[in-house]
């Protein structure tokens, strides 16, 4: 069986674990925590980061857009018309631009200092960088994720999904970000109710059910976190 290491939390992570659901392919999931810098674990991956694809005969996959590259090459074409990385260039380049908005800006902007902030520096030592969470980088990355959920709003207006007619890549990308964000209870989803909608249909499918079962050890989800009808 594959392996994927990965954090609960981390949306590159839980990008790659939705597109294992839609693929139904199973993994055995390794929490890694990165800042410990485990020998073994720098061994698969030099640059230190997750998530880590090891697949059964032993290959290492790196990084979340690569990871779902190679799942696209070697597993894709079981999904025939569903398949996640559309097959003409102008859809593939759309596809792309998106979930490279979500894994680098999105997460930059918002993901990243929400998560830094409330979920690991509580938990570091004084001397280790903890402490208690920044008002000023929270409100900033809460005015952030406002412009982003708009922008949300604005593509959806003009298509089905955030690419095109069809789920995609991108729309796990978007959702993968956005179920770390709401887990913290950080999504203000009345800034689009079409949004919301979406979001709402991407956390209904098979393949969102694990994500919704994430639980962070002492620190419980927003209460409508796992609602479908939130």
């Amino acid at each position: 069986m594959a392996q994927l290491y990965h954090s609960a939390l981390d949306p590159h992570s839980r990008f790659v674990r939705l597109i294992m659901g839609e693929l139904q392919m199973e993994a055995e999931l390794v929490e890694e925590r990165v800042a410990e810098r485990r020998r073994e674990f720098l061994m698969l991956n030099p640059a230190g980061t997750i998530p880590v694809l090891v697949e059964h005969d032993g290959q290492v996959v790196p990084g979340a857009n690569v990871i779902a590259e190679y799942l696209d090459e070697t597993r894709g074409l079981v999904l025939g018309d569903r398949r996640l990385l559309p097959e003409e260039p102008a859809g593939r380049v759309e596809v792309r631009r998106l979930m490279n908005w979500f894994h680098a800006k999105f997460y930059v902007e918002v993901t990243e200092p929400l998560i830094h902030e409330k979920a690991i520096k509580p938990f570091l030592p004084a001397n280790g960088g903890g402490g208690s969470p920044n008002p000023a980088v929270l409100r900033a990355a809460r005015a952030n994720i406002r412009y982003h959920v708009q922008y949300l709003g604005h593509l959806l207006h003009q298509r089905n999904w955030l690419a095109g007619e069809k789920l995609s890549y991108a729309d796990l990308a978007a959702a993968a970000h956005l179920s770390s964000a709401d887990y913290l209870g950080d999504v203000p989803w009345n800034e689009s109710e079409t949004a919301k909608h979406w979001y709402a249909k991407v956390k209904s499918r098979p393949a969102f059910r694990a994500l919704l079962n994430d639980r962070i050890r002492g620190m419980p989800p927003a209460t409508h976190y796992a609602d479908l009808d939130f």
